[in-house]
């Protein structure tokens, strides 16, 4: 009797970088991790791999010549057709302001230069797991919002609202664990994954933009700041 292994399809990964040694050194360290690699060496290279190839996952350099890497990641989040494509921003920009500009503008995470081939590996993961968990099966519903999880559609009084895959997760986590106060920490935890590792102002940022995206007829409500606490997502407005 002969046992059949099944194996699971390699995730795709494309590197866009300008520099040709960072994109060796981070094709020697995907492929050793058992990922297919593509690479591009600037914005219009990337945005053709990405509509041809259609990779998993993006890793993107913030500083390259012509289209910086923040104004391809804003294209893409703009494009249905590549908005949900998470995308990791390689940067040697630390200053706060840089990493609110790319968490408002979409990116899933930040990584500043110089880092270390594991921590990216590890961040490449808890990124794709956190895309690849499993999801809802019937519409949840709340006031005139429904969350449609096989569509992929979030809609308001019959109204299509334009989620990024972040507050996609976030408005998945909150409609799925109602009428509870979570930590920032928490959040991250549920949302991010466990071995991401970012600051706590992150959610603030995302949970700015989900109310700002949901905010028809007040449903931004419903999303309530527990002062010293973190969050929680409640129909009992009265209480927010």
């Amino acid at each position: 009797m002969n046992d059949k292994v099944i194996t699971m399809p390699k995730h795709t990964v494309l590197i866009v970088d300008d520099e040709a040694a960072i994109r060796d050194m981070l094709c020697i360290a995907l492929e050793a991790a058992d990922f297919n690699v593509l690479d591009a060496e600037n914005a219009q290279q990337a945005h053709a791999a990405i509509i041809d190839k259609q990779p998993d996952l993006v890793l993107l350099d913030w500083m390259m010549p012509g289209t910086t890497g923040l104004e391809l990641l804003r294209r893409l989040k703009r494009d249905d057709l590549t908005a949900r494509i998470p995308v990791i921003m390689l940067t040697a920009k630390a200053e706060e302001d840089s990493k609110i500009s790319g968490l408002d503008a979409g990116a899933d995470d930040f990584i500043p230069k110089p880092f270390s081939p594991r921590e990216l590996i590890s961040r490449v993961k808890a990124v794709l797991r956190r895309v690849g968990r499993e999801e809802l099966q019937e519409p949840i519903s709340i006031g005139q919002l429904v969350f449609d999880p096989i569509g992929h559609r979030v809609s308001i009084a019959d109204q299509a609202i334009n989620l990024g895959p972040t507050e996609y997760r976030l408005l998945q986590f909150f409609l799925t664990h109602q009428e509870r106060v979570y930590s920032r920490d928490q959040i991250l935890d549920y949302v991010w994954g466990g071995n991401v590792y970012l600051d706590e102002r992150t959610v603030d940022v995302h949970i700015r933009r989900l109310r700002k995206a949901i905010s028809v007829a007040g449903h931004e409500n419903y999303v309530q700041t527990v002062r010293g606490a973190g969050y929680r997502f409640s129909a009992q407005l009265k209480n927010a």
